[in-house]
């Protein structure tokens, strides 16, 4: 194996026979620098609250050799709902950067262009109308998500691609989902209409360890195929033309990735119900870290969880006794973000 530096020490190519791999040294180290930050989330998650902790305590809680207040603190409560907040936030993230790409419009995030909207009817679904829930909610996400995603690229491509047409198309379909959304619940008893309604705001209270087992696997597969499907998405940031000059099978790989960005997408609705505002900063966010182009998709996903992990923390203890539904303060946060994002985009069209 062959290692060459370009860029004045910016970028390292290494070459082993017919494979060859370039790192961006820059994108490296910003990636390890989220990820302590991701680790310094989780460890605040899981040291501060109203029982206060130490580290050496969740050491001891972790390794089931705390006392039994520690361990159903920790071990208990804390620990799965901030593993889950990290993996929604990761999978917010990835689905956010996979839409972006494809669509090359910062506004191609998968709760703008209505695809969390999908998969919160398809949940609402299974649970006012055929009473179902966990598993069955998750299958009601994937499901509701999928259709949601097939409408819109079907309306969007019917004269060829164009990522600013599925935007559009996809807000279209969000709203009139929403409404649907609205009917499903005025159209329930009152108990599950207050059953739902928070659930479509978006909150991680009462997460378990059910939600992780649940979440880990399919957050694991979904990350896999989009990492091996980064290349073509940074290839598809070209026109159509030149990426198809390149090789790339346009239609195929787009219809891949909307796949698994939509996949990624499900699965967060699913465990978490539909959190806006955190698939549309995070890709943005770690693309002016590293200054790379591209998806960014492992940059992006360690983004999203810590946003996502410290904004639960925020709602958890910043207004004790009572808690504030993630959801909240990420709608709060994410729709100033995007009034300053469309102000820009608006100043940078009239020059």
């Amino acid at each position: 194996m062959s290692v060459l530096a370009q860029g004045a020490g910016r970028t390292a190519v290494f070459r082993g026979g017919a494979v060859s791999l370039r790192v961006e040294r820059r994108s490296v180290v910003v990636t390890a620098l989220l990820g302590v930050v991701t680790v310094g989330s989780l460890l605040a998650a899981l040291l501060l609250g109203y029982y206060t902790v130490s580290i050496d305590q969740v050491v001891r809680a972790v390794f089931s050799e705390g006392t039994p207040a520690e361990e159903y603190i920790i071990s208990d409560l804390r620990l799965p709902r901030a593993l889950t907040a990290l993996m929604v936030g990761a999978a917010l993230a990835m689905s956010g950067a996979i839409f972006q790409t494809l669509t090359r419009n910062p506004l191609g995030s998968p709760d703008v262009i209505g695809f969390d909207t999908g998969a919160a009817t398809g949940a609402l679904v299974v649970m006012l109308m055929l009473g179902g829930s966990g598993v069955l909610t998750s299958v009601g996400a994937g499901a509701g998500g999928a259709i949601t995603a097939a409408v819109v690229y079907l309306l969007a491509m019917h004269r060829g691609s164009n990522g600013f047409r599925l935007v559009l198309m996809g807000i279209g379909v969000g709203a009139l989902l929403l409404s649907v959304n609205h009917f499903l619940i005025t159209r329930s008893t009152l108990y599950d209409a207050q059953s739902a309604a928070v659930w479509l705001i978006g909150n991680l209270a009462g997460r378990g360890w059910g939600h992780v087992q649940l979440l880990a696997p399919a957050l694991l597969v979904l990350s896999v195929l989009a990492l091996r499907m980064s290349r073509d998405l940074r290839m598809g940031e070209l026109s159509d033309d030149s990426a198809a000059a390149l090789g790339l099978s346009i239609e195929r790989s787009r219809v891949l990735c909307v796949a698994i960005g939509v996949g990624l997408a499900g699965v967060a609705v699913a465990a978490a119900g539909p959190i806006a505002f955190i698939a549309l900063p995070s890709p943005q966010i770690a693309r002016r870290l590293t200054k790379v182009p591209g998806p960014n998709l492992v940059p992006s996903a360690l983004v999203g969880a810590s946003l996502l992990c410290l904004a639960d923390l925020a709602g958890r203890e910043l207004f004790v006794p009572r808690q504030v539904p993630v959801g909240v303060l990420t709608g709060v946060v994410g729709g100033l973000y995007l009034v300053w994002l469309l102000t820009r985009e608006w100043r940078k069209d009239r020059r």
